[in-house]
């Protein structure tokens, strides 16, 4: 543990989700390999229909093969994603609605009329989600936030889109923030600001605890929040801008308060 910074009063602490609180990298790579094999056999249920969409979709997969590009793979719906922010760039704010329009997109482009499309988007939206919070919280986590809840008014702000009810740590959090359209990701202040808001409390009385030293570090600073860093689980982006407290692991924060 390193201080960089003396300081002040805090009377709230925020913390970024994914590989602050837990590692994420494992459920994310079980999450798209998981994603790609729901494609495959959704794509070939649907080629193999007896209907007109079977005519585009079968000559895809074929062509996804003599390509080596995985059915379902991030590879596979890129073309489609990079539609989307073509025609609203806002919407890269909101990981859950980029995901969700891609696949409708996509599913409308291999030959789905647009209703059966929104719902295959929206079936695997469900098995995205499924996977995406299978997140174990270590337990001296649970006790980590149990015991800093009983000083402090704890809140999360997060640019991903994990269900902290589903994983189990809503009850810790007076509020839990995620980017969204009109809600600016990190390092923007956005999330910052309305955790100020919803608190009522100052950025200087706000601790702001994360991996990344682009979206958490430079945009916890941007906001006037305290900072701590850690990168444990070798991550988030480098430092952007020197925290005001460096952590070797987020429990080192028993130490301080």
């Amino acid at each position: 543990m390193r201080f960089n910074r003396r300081i002040g009063a805090i009377r709230a602490i925020s913390f970024d989700l994914d590989d602050t609180l837990y590692s994420n990298k494992q459920v994310m790579l079980n999450t798209i390999r998981a994603m790609q094999c729901y494609f495959d056999d959704r794509l070939r249920v649907l080629s193999s229909a007896k209907t007109s969409t079977n005519d585009v979709i079968k000559p895809l997969i074929d062509h996804a093969k003599k390509n080596n590009v995985a059915i379902g793979s991030t590879s596979f719906w890129a073309p489609y994603a990079k539609q989307v922010l073509t025609s609203n760039p806002l919407i890269k704010n909101d990981v859950t609605a980029m995901r969700l329009h891609t696949y409708t997109l996509g599913f409308t482009q291999l030959g789905l009329p647009k209703l059966e499309a929104q719902a295959e988007a929206e079936q695997a939206m469900l098995h995205f989600s499924l996977h995406r919070n299978k997140v174990t919280v270590p337990k001296n986590i649970h006790q980590l936030l149990s015991n800093l809840k009983k000083r402090y008014r704890l809140v999360a702000i997060s640019n991903g889109n994990v269900c902290t009810k589903t994983i189990g740590l809503a009850d810790y959090f007076d509020y839990t923030f995620h980017a969204e359209k009109n809600l600016k990701q990190k390092p923007s202040c956005d999330l910052f600001q309305l955790a100020c808001n919803k608190l009522q409390l100052k950025p200087k009385q706000i601790l702001h605890v994360g991996d990344c030293g682009y979206a958490d570090i430079l945009g916890a600073q941007r906001a006037g929040f305290h900072s701590a860093w850690l990168n444990c689980y070798d991550i988030g982006k480098p430092i952007h801008a020197l925290p005001d407290i460096e952590l070797n692991q987020v429990t080192d924060l028993t130490k301080l308060f």
